[in-house]
């Protein structure tokens, strides 16, 4: 990258912070994910949220995978959930989560989740939850693209963050005919259609809520790489964990995700880029804007 971007005009920052704030005024984070094989998903997911200024972290994650992802996110707290043979979030849970999720200011839903019979009813409850704002991203898009009329059902503000394979299956979940080419007029309607903000990841990330569209400008092909994703779903929730608005979040979140990209390609390399040197250069690519 030659010339280093600098922040769009149209993109709200964050606030700047009171002298005398502490953690709790900085937005308490659930991160709802994680199975036996993907204990790494919803630590990168917690670890962005932290880095991103979230107060407090709380990753809640199947009993039997807990440590191994406790080990991988040390500045975050972790709750054990009851789990399946196969190691994946119970629904027997879902009591447990939504106790949690009263406690935390918004929650990031779905890294490393797996798919489900058990994780399509812990994602109807936790969508049931009034005035909780969720990022829902992975697996968690993956499991409401078989429930029908999902969105009927959901309650308080939702971004969702798909890639273009995720997209494909939510909109056919939705019964829309829309051209993935047009990646600005999908976004648009799938918006529409689920009531919920619509982060379309890849060259060019669209954020849509309906009305407005924002394409973003930062990033490079060394962001390819997976956990790329989780890192986001973390940004975005710790954002409006502080204050700003979900789509206001969203779109400042692709920005600084993408700059961290760029200033990490920089140094490193496209080729040899992993999703955790975009955590290392948020700091960096904060100060930036």
């Amino acid at each position: 990258m030659s010339e280093r971007p600098h922040l769009d005009p149209s993109i709200t920052k964050l606030p700047k912070r009171a002298r005398e704030a502490h953690k709790g005024h900085f937005g308490r984070v659930l991160v709802v994910g994680g199975s036996v094989g993907m204990v790494g998903a919803p630590a990168l997911a917690a670890n962005a949220a932290l880095r991103g200024g979230a107060g407090l972290v709380k990753i809640a994650c199947p009993d039997r995978s807990q440590q191994a992802t406790a080990g991988l996110a040390p500045c975050a707290t972790s709750e054990p959930l009851p789990s399946t043979g196969n190691g994946l979030i119970s629904a027997a849970g879902v009591e447990q989560l939504e106790t949690l999720a009263a406690e935390h200011d918004v929650l990031a839903i779905g890294p490393g989740m797996g798919v489900g019979s058990d994780l399509v009813e812990v994602l109807t409850g936790l969508l049931a939850l009034p005035e909780k704002p969720k990022v829902i991203d992975a697996d968690g898009l993956n499991n409401l693209a078989n429930v029908n009329g999902w969105w009927q059902r959901a309650r308080g503000p939702i971004v969702l963050t798909p890639h273009p394979g995720e997209m494909r299956r939510l909109i056919d979940g939705a019964r829309l005919d829309c051209d993935l080419a047009d990646r600005r007029g999908s976004a648009t309607a799938l918006s529409r259609t689920v009531g919920a903000i619509v982060v379309l990841k890849g060259a060019g990330t669209v954020v849509a809520d309906g009305d407005r569209v924002f394409v973003n400008r930062t990033g490079n092909p060394g962001m390819a790489t997976a956990g790329a994703g989780d890192v986001l779903t973390g940004l975005i929730a710790a954002l409006i964990g502080q204050g700003m608005t979900p789509f206001d979040a969203a779109v400042l979140g692709v920005h600084i995700h993408g700059l961290a990209g760029d200033l990490a390609s920089e140094e490193l390399g496209q080729v040899s880029l992993v999703a955790t040197d975009l955590i290392e250069f948020l700091p960096e690519a904060f100060a930036l804007v």
